[in-house]
């Protein structure tokens, strides 16, 4: 099971913490990525970290305000995302993909997580 949290309801230009936890299984044996999906549109590869070497990959668009990182021993990864824009506004996912490096394509993850609503205010 992967359990995300940490969304909520921030001002632009502000900071938030989301986190993906699992249980049942051990993160470092796979690929982890965090999708992003507003109504009507598809899902988009946020960022990733690959299982074996943490090679990270970042949407253009947050790259340099986000980061993800995991933690073996708490087996979570978290995306933490700073100064967050209106854009920013939709529905984060987490998910896990047996691919043993980074893939942005959310296709390539066998197992999602629920989303957290990130919600940015002008």
């Amino acid at each position: 099971q992967l359990q995300a949290s940490g969304g909520g309801l921030v001002q632009s230009g502000g900071s938030l913490r989301l986190s993906c936890a699992a249980s049942g299984f051990t993160l470092d044996q796979f690929t982890i990525g965090w999708f992003r999906q507003a109504p009507g549109k598809e899902r988009e590869g946020v960022s990733e970290i690959s299982c074996c070497d943490s090679t990270t990959y970042y949407k253009e668009s947050v790259r340099g305000r986000f980061t993800i990182s995991k933690d073996n021993a708490k087996n979570t990864v978290y995306l933490d995302m700073n100064n967050l824009k209106p854009e920013d506004t939709v529905v984060y996912y987490c998910a896990v993909s047996r691919i043993r490096h980074v893939q942005t394509h959310p296709k390539f993850y066998d197992f999602w997580g629920q989303g957290t609503q990130v919600t940015v205010s002008s």
